[in-house]
């Protein structure tokens, strides 16, 4: 494929077909087909053993590209848990020479079951023109390539949509590395804690704040259409819901409600937000049509109704609720209707969140002092604990409904400190990585894939 990505980090990717000679796979005859598949709904799997060479080039600066591109590339593949890139030393067959043909054989032998090479070149007009490889060594047949062309400072972004491309093609499941993740930064005393909202790429990496923490800041999270954040702030003691354009950084008011406003978020369209508002002292849910800006309440009950969530179809609302004496999870139909309790467990139940998938609610279960994460289908069956600790609380959902992000927090030291960190855990609960961020983080929420 080829693909034009201008230097905005929005630019909406237009992909053609590239030519990249299956037949340059030596000994293959062009006639076989990879099988090279991998199986991610087992409970664990064992990496796939990959080799990611440096990408060709002719120029030193080029090969600086190539070097930090396939660089970046396996390191998402290698984050994901299904794949482990084979070290560098190991390799016999330089980028040279591989330019003109895989030495199947060669990769054979350090048991690499996928190869992946590729090359760089900085055209006259100052576009940076990058290729990729897929090859299944067994096979000893080329799986897919594609190229893109794009501005210098964009080889990041196209490293990580290289690495959706061989996610997708190796697993049959669409990728998630091209997406970036908003939180909330913190830092300073656990009396006076400084929270800015914060936004950066699914990997840690261009991190920056978006507000200045003057202000307190609360539950951010993407509209599933645009890239635009909805997010709670108290400006003094009056709580308000915002709206933050990423592409122009606007922000504009929302709503200005009286009492407590909890936990917004956008609807699958991304022409709603639904919300809990607390007024007399009782908390109910309630939606706004962002077209209109009209609110409707779509619970009404004594109890305290919070955290809700679309269903991906946008049919459906799962929230939590004390209305049967604990704080379970609930689902209802999206005007309000047809309440049922899907949860009874002992414990207490919190911020569920629907998977894009629809397959899977994500919550926090509360038992016995310890915080769990953990998945259960929308019925309430099935469920299974993903990860614990002292304080595991704040699911996101990646955009292709198979890996979560979280914050985790630890007990108090010494001096009555805490740290809280995000990490991210793929359904197998075997796959549990720390996100680094600058200082510390909680409240995560995933991008859809970026346009």
């Amino acid at each position: 494929m080829t693909t034009e990505i201008n230097s905005k980090l929005i630019a909406r990717l237009f992909a053609l077909v590239l030519a990249l000679a299956a037949g340059a796979a030596a000994g293959s005859g062009g006639a076989a087909r990879a099988e090279l598949v991998v199986d991610i709904t087992r409970g664990f799997v064992e990496p796939l053993p990959i080799a990611v060479t440096d990408f060709f080039a002719d120029t030193p600066e080029d090969m600086r590209f190539g070097k930090d591109i396939a660089g970046v590339v396996a390191a998402d593949l290698e984050r994901s848990g299904l794949f482990r890139p084979i070290e560098k030393g190991a390799f016999i067959q330089d980028p040279a020479t591989l330019r003109i043909a895989p030495k199947f054989g060669d990769w054979r032998l350090i048991n690499a079951q996928a190869l992946i090479s590729g090359a760089t070149q900085l055209q006259a007009d100052g576009r940076l023109r990058v290729e990729f490889r897929l090859w299944d060594v067994f096979a000893e047949t080329q799986v897919t390539g594609l190229a893109y062309f794009t501005t210098p400072a964009n080889w990041r972004r196209v490293a990580h949509i290289i690495a959706d491309a061989i996610y997708k093609r190796l697993t049959g499941e669409e990728g998630y590395f091209d997406t970036r993740i908003v939180y909330i930064a913190e830092s300073g005393p656990q009396t006076r804690r400084l929270k800015r909202l914060s936004i950066m790429d699914q990997d840690g990496e261009n991190h920056r704040f978006l507000t200045d923490g003057s202000s307190l800041v609360l539950t951010p999270r993407f509209s599933p259409t645009t890239q635009e954040i909805t997010y709670l702030s108290y400006v003094g003691e009056t709580p308000r819901v915002y709206l933050f354009n990423l592409n122009t950084g606007q922000q504009e008011v929302l709503g200005n409600f009286p009492g407590m406003t909890f936990a917004p978020r956008f609807s699958p369209d991304g022409n709603r937000v639904i919300m809990s508002l607390a007024r007399q002292g009782n908390s109910e849910i309630y939606d706004m049509d962002l077209r209109t800006r009209k609110i409707t309440r779509l619970t009404n009950h004594s109890a305290i109704d919070t955290s809700p969530s679309y269903s991906p179809d946008g049919q459906e609302i799962v929230f939590n609720s004390d209305r049967g004496g604990a704080q379970q999870i609930y689902v209802m139909s999206h005007d309000g209707g047809n309440v049922r309790r899907i949860t009874f467990s002992p414990g207490r139940y919190a911020t569920p969140v629907w998977s894009p998938r629809g397959d899977l609610i994500a919550f926090t279960r509360i038992y016995q002092g310890e915080f769990y994460i953990g998945v259960m289908r929308p019925d309430g069956s099935g469920e299974r604990m993903l990860t614990k600790g002292f304080l595991v609380e704040g699911p996101t959902w990646a955009p292709n409904g198979r890996v979560l992000s979280y914050y985790r927090q630890g007990p108090a030291d010494a001096r009555g400190e805490v740290s809280s960190k995000l990490h991210t855990i793929d359904l197998t609960g075997f796959n549990e990585r720390e996100i680094v961020t600058p200082i510390d983080g909680s409240d995560p929420a995933w991008s859809p894939l970026i346009p």
